[in-house]
């Protein structure tokens, strides 16, 4: 699965069923330093606040929460001819991809 990102309309905030469980996403992007962030809540509460979008990292893997989802969400270039994540890739050749935790 690919999470969409709608760049045009950021700050973009929309909902996605993750694991099972509904989760609100909003995108933010720093123009200036040509990055963007995630802020993520669950059941109108704020689990994290400007988590940044970072090239092969996987997207709130340092919270051991059991409110976060249970998926792993990691921004890749599947042809592997990027290397970080920007406004002219994201939604072009990077993109959201999720994997289930569980393999």
């Amino acid at each position: 699965m690919i999470i969409p990102i709608q760049k045009e309309q950021i700050p973009n905030e929309f909902e996605i069923r993750l694991a099972g469980e509904l989760f609100t996403f909003e995108v933010h992007y720093n123009a200036e330093y040509d990055f963007f962030t995630v802020d993520l809540y669950k059941s109108g509460d704020v689990l994290v606040l400007g988590e940044k979008v970072v090239y092969d990292s996987p997207l709130f893997d340092t919270y051991s929460d059991e409110r976060f989802p249970g998926v792993t969400i990691t921004p890749l270039d599947r042809a592997d001819n990027e290397d970080r994540v920007t406004y002219s890739n994201l939604g072009n050749t990077v993109f959201l991809y999720v994997s289930d935790d569980d393999g």
